[in-house]
């Protein structure tokens, strides 16, 4: 039996909510360079982008369909029932399927997006990040519905149900890896593309103070991933685009501003991208 191909040069995408579709901006550049990628890693926000990376769309038709997937309207659709779930929740028979929101509209964006296609027949090799909610670890998907593995990743805790595959109960991958290098850790060179989660201005409320908590769990798991990516001998540079404003997960209309501080990073950093390929014969060139 043949050892599988090593990828010779994945981009890692993050979570980030509508900021990870900077990655557009950045693939763009690597085109425009003659860098081609072999595979794709998407996390939350940023598997949902990488798909369509993956599946061959052009940045204006990507931030196109982004639109409709990516949106404050998909998270609007209230679930009746959970009220009175977290209210009384023996009555209202509290689950580990709990959710705030009704994800049909979710899933019929998605289904819109990319209809039945498995992951493993998509242009570019694509694999997409989840987290086990049972055990905490991460998984990867590589195969099978890409709809389903979609659904998972971006499977945000009370936000959304999780995604039930292959016998496991999955939920946001960012929960597991914000920016999942370790799942690239096989590529002969990694570029990753993520953010910070951002602290809130002040603390005058329960959400806010759950925010400032969850952000710092967030940023310090994403760095000690990184840490220990690069303890372990990957070669890998990340790349954290600069936002002069401050941007929402939803915001849409931010989506061109974003693809050009993608591509901004990307040119600024060409000549550590040049040295990161440099050693690599066998990269592919467009």
């Amino acid at each position: 039996m043949l050892a599988p191909i090593r990828p010779r040069f994945a981009i890692v995408l993050g979570s980030g909510g509508v900021r990870s579709i900077a990655a557009l901006g950045m693939v763009e550049v690597l085109q425009r360079e003659g860098l081609v990628p072999d595979l794709i890693v998407g996390c939350s926000a940023g598997a949902m982008f990488g798909a369509l990376i993956a599946a061959g769309h052009d940045a204006d038709e990507a931030v196109r369909i982004a639109t409709t997937l990516w949106s404050a309207e998909v998270t609007r659709k209230r679930r009746w029932g959970a009220i009175p779930q977290m209210l009384w929740p023996r009555l209202g028979r509290f689950d580990a399927d709990f959710a705030l929101r009704d994800d049909r509209l979710v899933m019929q964006r998605l289904q819109q997006a990319f209809g039945d296609v498995p992951i493993e027949a998509l242009p570019l090799a694509l694999r997409i990040t989840s987290t086990d909610a049972t055990t905490g670890e991460r998984v990867v998907l590589r195969s099978g519905s890409l709809v389903q593995a979609l659904r998972a990743s971006i499977a945000l805790p009370f936000m959304f149900k999780p995604a039930h595959i292959g016998g496991r109960r999955l939920i946001d991958g960012f929960v597991a890896d914000p920016l999942p290098v370790s799942a690239a850790t096989d590529a002969h060179a990694v570029l990753a593309l993520g953010f910070e989660s951002p602290m809130p201005y002040r603390v005058d409320g329960p959400s806010r103070m759950l925010a400032q908590v969850t952000s710092a769990l967030t940023n310090n798991l994403m760095q000690a991933r990184l840490a220990e990516a690069h303890a372990g001998g990957t070669r890998l540079l990340s790349l954290v685009p600069h936002l002069e404003r401050r941007v929402g997960l939803f915001d849409t209309a931010a989506m061109p501003y974003l693809v050009g501080a993608g591509r901004r990073a990307t040119e600024a950093a060409l000549p550590a991208i040049h040295a990161l390929l440099r050693r690599e014969p066998q990269l592919a060139v467009a």
